[in-house]
């Protein structure tokens, strides 16, 4: 049985000079168990040559709150990236080149569509069978808002029953696993295995390092690359995705909301509506789609002509779920992209404009019924839902007439029975006068209403960007980039373009809701392009350093076979907003402190802030952990040095943390041997 560190013995020591010494078995905290060996917290920069991409095809999924897709490239001919086939179902007159991110399963919890299929079949369902089937929509975002995240985590179906949420997220992937390997198969001229296929799975940049392993290890589960081969995976940060797409656009790709000068609404040279030209540019790209092949420059767009050397430009990711902002920089001439602010955001996705329309319906017919009616016609309520994020989409400033939201007949049936009265009533009692009733079963939301139900989502992501540009590291900003789903809100478009117009040009690229999975599948082509990032957090462990008097509090200090010592020191591995370039590494060396012993385990700690010195400050907490597992020592020829003559020369392990990437790793070399130690690291077992 492997040794594991214990709180109280001398688990783990460090080489170094003859100021380091074992942890001591005095502390009641298990943390402090380390002395630095190199205390400098500066990464050491390792230039790794550009490898010839090992793979024969790269597949990008996008997997979003509300709508997910793949698509694809072979590296042989990178320049072409294949969109996924049209989903089967779907709204009518609607290119559906993405698919809703929502999952059925049967009442034995087996696997049964996903997307439309899921979506279509449910609807489809008597009502009292609908009750036993589970039906998850719009689940991502459960991830990012689990501040314990672990691999136990559940998510709840729309009709109240709870699954493993690894296993849900496992059975999406899946889908796209099945459905993108036939396609692969069905355009490639050679017979693929399976070690060809790198892989890659966009995640919102403002997710933690727990959310980000949480999707590695459903992929994992899922089949598409087993966990002996992790480097077959890449993980793409939404906003980056976008940017790398970005730099490759040509002027006739986007629509420059600079060049439209708007008054309430409507253009200034026309009477307009604000986003007919956005439509117009909509509808082109949907005639033009027969192929479903992209083609990208191979070097950077003529957009970039005019950026000098150092400009810097805002990628805004409005999806579904969340607002997800990066700063970036370009650098010529060879293109790569430089961070030059920690990934920022919130959730402030479209979903807020789906919660606040529920808010209403809570406020007109009660919260009470709109529960009720949730947990007894689940399937009536999606169709509600549906109806709601239909027109939600055609919502535009300006608009003179009325949105129509129909409402499912069993909605007006089962308040009547439930309150005795008609829905009209209900309006009427509500005094909600910018919501009205069509005697053809319909919803009827003003102008105002649409606003209202904007209005919060909308300030936020403005007020966001605003605090963004303010900074001074961001000062500057020539561009701004709108990508993501909801950036095709012509409500969004408006709002950003009167606020942030004269600071900034205003950039949508046609294809605004698939930029982020071309970018990932350019990525997955070439994972160096982002050479520079900044860290989201600081990160350390806990050490002992030698006890100074005046600067070290009483309450941490710790004396060791006659010698006085500090616990509960941090030692920084890298802080925050810190610049980090890809092939940046950061060393310690560990011993372990017993012969024999077969694992050493290591807490791993952060902070939001850099102003911290002990990991029991305010704001510190326990976030992983990194475990080294030990191989048998090889045996020596003859008695190796140490005063004793027969005593074992210590043994040190190096480890190697990478913290460029998109994600942390860390690997570990018996030094001795130079062999290779298994080095893990988990954030998913707090």
């Amino acid at each position: 049985m492997a040794d594991m560190v214990q709180p109280d013995s001398n688990s783990l020591q460090i080489l170094g000079d003859d100021s380091s010494v074992p942890s001591s078995p005095a502390t009641v905290r298990n943390d402090c168990s380390i002395t630095p060996l190199t205390p400098s917290p500066s990464p050491r920069v390792e230039v790794r040559p550009r490898m010839a991409c090992p793979f024969s095809v790269v597949v990008a999924i996008d997997f979003g709150t509300t709508s997910s897709g793949y698509a694809f490239s072979f590296t042989q001919d990178s320049e072409a990236i294949h969109m996924m086939k049209r989903w089967e179902g779907g709204d009518p007159g609607v290119a559906n080149q993405k698919s809703p991110t929502c999952l059925l399963l049967t009442p034995e919890l087996r696997f049964h569509s996903f997307g439309f299929a899921a979506r279509d079949f449910y609807h489809d369902l008597d009502p009292e069978e609908a009750r036993h089937w589970l039906y998850f929509d719009k689940f991502k975002m459960k991830i990012h808002s689990t501040s314990d995240l672990t691999m136990e985590k559940e998510l709840e179906a729309v009709n109240g029953r709870r699954v493993r949420a690894i296993e849900v997220f496992a059975h999406a992937l899946r889908f796209f696993r099945e459905h993108a390997l036939k396609e692969v198969k069905d355009q490639s001229s050679s017979v693929l295995e399976g070690d060809e296929i790198r892989w890659v799975i966009t995640v919102p940049a403002v997710w933690r390092q727990p959310a980000k392993q949480f999707m590695r290890e459903a992929a994992y589960l899922a089949g598409l690359v087993s966990p002996d081969s992790p480097e077959q995976l890449l993980i793409a940060l939404e906003p980056e995705a976008a940017s790398i797409y970005c730099r490759k656009l040509r002027l006739h790709q986007v629509l420059d909301l600079s060049l439209q000068p708007i008054t309430n609404g409507l253009e200034l040279d026309e009477s307009r509506p604000f986003d007919s030209s956005f439509r117009q540019a909509r509808e082109q790209l949907r005639r033009s789609r027969h192929s479903r092949t992209f083609l990208v420059e191979s070097g950077t767009g003529e957009l970039w002509s005019e950026l000098q050397t150092g400009d810097r430009y805002i990628v805004a990711d409005c999806g579904g779920g969340t607002v997800d902002l990066t700063v970036h920089q370009i650098e010529q001439p060879q293109g790569t992209l430089k961070e030059l602010y920690k990934a920022s955001g919130g959730p402030y996705g479209a979903v807020g404009v789906d919660l606040a329309f529920e808010a209403m319906l809570c406020q007109i017919f009660g919260e009470d019924f709109i529960q009720s009616f949730k947990a007894k016609r689940p399937a009536a309520w999606v169709d509600l839902t549906i109806a709601f994020e239909a027109r939600k989409r055609t919502a535009a400033p300006g608009r003179a007439n009325a949105l129509n939201i129909s409402l499912p007949f069993s909605f007006i049936d089962y308040y009547k029975r439930h309150r005795g009265q008609s829905v009209e009533a209900a309006l009427r009692r509500s005094n909600m006068n910018i919501v009205k009733w069509s005697s053809q079963g319909m919803l009827r939301l003003t102008q105002e209403a649409m606003n209202e139900l904007f209005q919060p989502t909308i300030v936020n992501i403005v007020k966001h960007i605003e605090e963004l540009m303010a900074k001074p590291e961001v000062h500057g900003v020539r561009f701004l980039f709108l990508v993501g789903g909801f950036a095709e809100s012509p409500m969004l478009q408006k709002a950003v373009q009167k606020s942030l117009g004269q600071t900034c040009r205003i950039i949508i690229p046609h294809d605004v809701g698939l930029t982020i999975l071309k970018g990932a599948v350019l990525f997955g082509l070439d994972p160096t392009v982002v050479r520079v990032r900044r860290c989201p957090l600081t990160y350390g462990v806990g050490v002992l350093n030698r006890f100074i008097e005046g600067r070290h509090p009483r309450d941490k200090l710790l004396i060791k076979d006659g010698r006085e010592w500090c616990t509960d020191i941090l030692d920084r591995f890298v802080s925050v907003d810190q610049s980090v370039a890809l092939g940046e590494v950061v060393r310690r060396s560990y011993t372990p402190a017993r012969l024999g012993q077969r694992k050493i385990i290591i807490n791993i700690y952060c902070s939001a802030t850099d102003d911290v010195t002990y990991i029991s400050d305010p704001g510190v907490r326990k976030c992983g952990t990194i475990t080294l597992d030990l191989p048998e020592p090889l045996p020596l020829p003859g008695a190796v040095g140490g005063a004793g003559g027969g005593v074992p020369e210590r043994r040190e392990i190096r480890a190697t943390m990478q913290f460029g990437d998109t994600e942390i790793k860390v690997t570990a070399v018996d030094v001795m041997s130079n062999r290779s130690v298994r080095a893990s690291i988990d954030f998913l077992s707090n």
